[in-house]
């Protein structure tokens, strides 16, 4: 008997005591107000939407490989651009790494037990799946034909049935709200002993400048949305000329939203970027203040440049010339963080892993995408390419390369603190060259479609754009199959893959002082901060007490 105690103590002790089987029923999950649980959840929901948007992209592409009909007709082409917009936009890249990663990190980097708000924490989840449900009934129900734009006076009077998206978009404004709260008050209130604010972790500062743009800029958008459902109940005519409205307060509205919904998309891309470039590079990360407030540069350079997105819609020529200005300010923020990010790397020990590949796609998207940015800031050559593939290929570099390889990045090199165990580095460096070959066949041709006149959202085109649109749907195949094998190899780490230790980068960036993954409380004991993030000088034994 007394045997079968002892047993029974070392099964116990041989347990692991983390987030992963603290409760493993559905309903301790789902009701959980664990931070950690929480960013797995939205992991797994963003990922879902980024299948869904991928698949309609993917259609897309087939349909544009010859000129004239093929596949569908031209209504389920507009509703097909439609959706994968705003499943793209607003059910994955909005959330995906401050709701997934932010979730998950901040408070273990910030050294607290968890955020401010658990329950709403949790909450925000949940309007998240009601939000999305909603514009997935709307998929189902017949799509708008809108774009993910909802363009007044078209989405006032469309035939098809809008108003589902409408809704869904408003709600799910409420959890990037909540979400963003939440952050901001976790850094201010729950940092551990000596994390002042020139000792924040990169990743906090972008987290942080991300959420003050969520709950200032969004319920802006939330409003308009609404105001456009109204239109279409009640008939109300603010938005459509047809009753007394204006069109172009439509557009000053949305982007006034949409621009800055840009930096909610990338800032956080940047600080898992600042977050690898250290770990990778195993150096101090070169200017680390420039990096930090760039980050606020940006997000509030971020509330002045949504004109230059109107340049054709009647703006004063003065206008115009001053919202380009104003875009060209983000280049300079961006600039100096590309310039430490190198700094960074230069001379550093670098370790080619995966997450290293796609920081160099990451980089060469962003530098690229970055110059036709600003280009597109120039009224003169904006005129020319307006509503063109140009511009499709510009916003897609960034938002679609950049940030994809930022989140790509975040989820292998954070992959082992979040489930404990490892991945097939050769699978993923593969998956990784396919990407990023993928990004550049798809995109640059579309650059060139752009310039030479072709029109963005058209079900046919002149035969002499097939062969261009042949290769981008080359592209996006190849992508695909990228995709697929990240998938198939983070899939069976999940269930297979070898248990890592607890920190296998040998990073210095304070979650990696838990174990991996981490307990259910973080910290037994909260951590003192004694040194700042990423301090590769020191070579002391990693511990809770002296970061």
């Amino acid at each position: 008997m007394r045997q079968s105690v002892e047993d029974s103590r070392l099964a116990a002790a041989a347990v692991p005591d983390n987030y992963l089987v603290d409760g493993t029923t559905v309903g301790s999950w789902l009701n959980t107000r664990d931070h950690k649980r929480i960013g797995v959840m939205f992991l797994a929901a963003v990922l879902f939407f980024f299948f869904l948007g991928g698949v309609f992209a993917l259609a897309l592409r087939m349909k544009l490989l010859f000129p004239g009909p093929f596949l569908f007709d031209a209504l389920t082409y507009n509703r097909l651009f439609t959706l994968h917009g705003v499943t793209m936009i607003f059910l994955f890249l909005i959330p995906s790494i401050p709701a997934a990663f932010g979730n998950f990190m901040l408070p273990l980097m910030l050294g607290a037990r968890d955020v401010a708000f658990p329950r709403l924490n949790l909450a925000s989840f949940y309007v998240y799946l009601t939000g999305a449900t909603l514009a997935v009934w709307g998929f189902v129900h017949g799509g708008a034909d809108t774009g993910w734009t909802f363009y007044t006076p078209y989405s006032s009077t469309t035939p098809t049935d809008v108003l589902p998206l409408l809704v869904a978009v408003f709600i799910l404004g409420f959890s990037s709200i909540l979400t963003g709260i939440n952050f901001i008050v976790t850094t201010h209130t729950m940092r551990a002993p000596g994390l002042g604010w020139s000792r924040l972790p990169l990743f906090v500062w972008s987290i942080y400048g991300t959420s003050i743009i969520q709950v200032l800029a969004t319920p802006v958008i939330g409003f308009t949305v609404m105001v456009v459902a109204a239109e279409r109940v009640f008939g109300f005519g603010i938005f459509d000329p047809a009753r007394g409205g204006d069109p172009v307060l439509f557009q000053h509205l949305f982007w006034f939203y949409s621009h800055p919904a840009v930096y909610i998309m990338i800032l956080p891309a940047m600080g898992v970027i600042s977050e690898c470039v250290a770990a990778y590079s195993r150096k101090n990360p070169f200017g680390y203040k420039a990096i930090a407030y760039s980050s606020l540069g940006i997000a509030f350079v971020g509330f002045f440049t949504w004109g230059h997105h109107m340049f054709v819609a009647g703006q004063s020529a003065f206008n115009n010339g001053v919202f380009g200005v104003l875009s060209m300010f983000v280049g300079i923020f961006t600039a100096i963080k590309v310039f430490n990010w190198v700094g960074t790397m230069y001379r550093g020990a670098i370790s080619f892993r995966t997450p290293f590949a796609y920081i160099c796609g990451f980089l060469f998207f962003l530098v690229f995408g970055g110059m036709t940015g600003i280009a597109v800031a120039t009224v003169a050559l904006d005129v020319h390419w307006h509503d063109t593939y140009f511009v499709v290929a510009h916003f897609h570099f960034i938002m679609v390369g950049a940030a994809i390889m930022a989140f790509l990045a975040g989820l292998h090199y954070w992959f082992p603190k979040m489930f404990g165990r490892t991945y097939h580095e050769g699978w993923g460096l593969v998956a990784a060259s396919l990407i990023i070959l993928g990004f550049n066949a798809t995109f640059i041709p579309q650059f060139l479609l752009g310039n030479q006149g072709m029109p963005r959202r058209y079900y046919q085109y002149p035969e002499q754009f097939q062969a261009l649109n042949v290769a981008s749907t080359a592209g996006a195949t190849l992508l695909g199959f990228g995709f697929l094998i990240i998938l198939i190899y983070l899939v069976i780490a999940l269930r297979w893959g070898p248990r890592c230790e607890r920190n296998p980068w040998g990073s210095k960036g304070f979650e990696w002082l838990t174990e991996s993954p981490p307990p259910t409380h973080n910290f037994d004991v909260i951590p003192t901060i004694t040194q700042s993030p990423h301090d590769y000088r020191t070579h002391a034994p990693s511990g809770i007490y002296n970061v």
